[in-house]
């Protein structure tokens, strides 16, 4: 009888594990984070509740879906999804809906999304094409090419919201795949001299930017101004303890944090299941990053293993700035915590790129030597052979 070595059959299973645990942890997060501000303001507590589970279950829709459309034939699509996005970006800043002097969406049937948002998927789809590509001829990467112009008009758009830390994502992810990669010696310091020029050209365009990153090394010298978001935050994390004040029992989601239930959501779970609580965050998010990496190193030809690559760092990459700026590590920048923090098209989005990641993992599983090659598959995946390893 032959004994299993490991808790899981393939790399999918735990990495549906983790989903579901995250988006139990989330969804309850959303609902005691929300409900004071849903109370108040809606007259009903389960208002922002009710929505996210909308949301969630538009997100499951998407994932189903994108694992099970061949991953190989997003390259087909991709013409078509960046004038969508494009001309959805460029619809926001026309007739999208303000808030707080930003604006980020779009209304559809009384639901509002964020064309950003799934530019940042687009952008890291777009960089695993052309590197892909680079890759399987053993050249180094180059980031001047159309690709990656299209992924800077997107960045450019974004930020005319405006949205300092959704712009970042959608051409950083795309740049540290280059670096990953490759690139030639001079590539890179013009990278880094370009991408500094960008920040302190967007720092200087928005003057409260600046005034962030300055209250980041001492919040409290503006405790009641700049830095009281940090404060708060801080104090919310540091009252929970070790074990937390209890589901629901938390204090500052009674307007004292702003943003609670989006950016800061992370704080409010810290304050009612104290510092056990985030550990166990900060584990789940440490394994799913890791069997998003295994699933990168195995998968069957260069695309996938660029897609997997670029859906890994723009979930951890998400997740290390919320918690930083939670944290107070980093300055206020409005990027959500994937899977915790309250939004539609955030949620959707990741819903996607995991779905996309484990429709690369099962490829790889069916194509592993002695099994039969399914008689749907594209010819260009069949013959491709790994030539990138990101973890020996």
């Amino acid at each position: 009888m032959r004994i299993r070595k490991t808790l899981w059959n393939n790399d999918a299973e735990p990495i549906i594990v983790i989903m579901v645990i995250l988006m139990v942890l989330g969804t309850i997060n959303v609902f005691s984070s929300s409900f004071v501000l849903a109370t108040t303001d809606f007259d009903n507590p389960y208002y922002f509740l009710t929505r996210h589970a909308i949301w969630l279950v538009v997100g499951l829709a998407a994932f189903v879906f994108c694992r099970k459309v061949n991953y190989q034939r997003w390259r087909l699509m991709m013409p078509l999804l960046l004038i969508l996005t494009v001309l959805s970006l460029i619809a926001v800043l026309v007739v999208g809906t303000s808030v707080n002097g930003a604006k980020r969406w779009l209304s559809v049937a009384g639901f509002g999304f964020q064309p950003a948002e799934f530019a940042k998927l687009l952008a890291l789809m777009l960089a695993a094409a052309v590197l892909s590509h680079k890759v399987k001829r053993g050249r180094p990467a180059n980031i001047f090419n159309m690709q990656y112009l299209f992924i800077l008009v997107m960045a450019f758009l974004t930020e005319l919201e405006p949205d300092m830390g959704t712009a970042c994502i959608i051409i950083g992810v795309p740049f540290i795949m280059a670096a990953v990669v490759g690139m030639p010696k001079w590539h890179l310091p013009a990278m880094f001299g370009l991408a500094g020029a960008a920040i302190l050209a967007m720092i200087t365009v928005q003057p409260y930017r600046w005034n962030r990153l300055k209250i980041m090394f001492n919040p409290w010298s503006d405790a009641q101004g700049i830095g009281y978001q940090t404060v708060q935050s801080l104090s919310t994390i540091g009252s929970g303890g070790f074990w937390g004040m209890g589901l629901g029992d938390g204090v500052s989601k009674y307007e004292y944090l702003p943003e609670a239930h989006t950016d800061f959501a992370f704080a409010i779970f810290c304050q009612e299941h104290g510092y056990v609580g985030a550990l166990m965050v900060f584990l789940l998010f440490g394994l799913l990053i890791l069997f998003c990496v295994r699933v990168a190193n195995r998968a069957e030809d260069e695309f996938g293993q660029m897609l997997a690559m670029g859906i890994m760092l723009l979930i951890m990459g998400q997740a290390i700035v919320n918690l930083a700026m939670v944290g107070g590590l980093f300055a206020v920048v409005g990027v959500p915590l994937p899977f915790i923090s309250y939004g539609g098209s955030s949620l959707i989005v990741t819903m996607m790129a995991m779905g996309m990641l484990l429709n690369i993992c099962d490829h790889t599983r069916k194509h592993k030597p002695g099994n039969r090659q399914p008689e749907t598959e594209l010819p260009s995946v069949k013959d491709e052979k790994p030539q990138l390893r990101l973890v020996k």
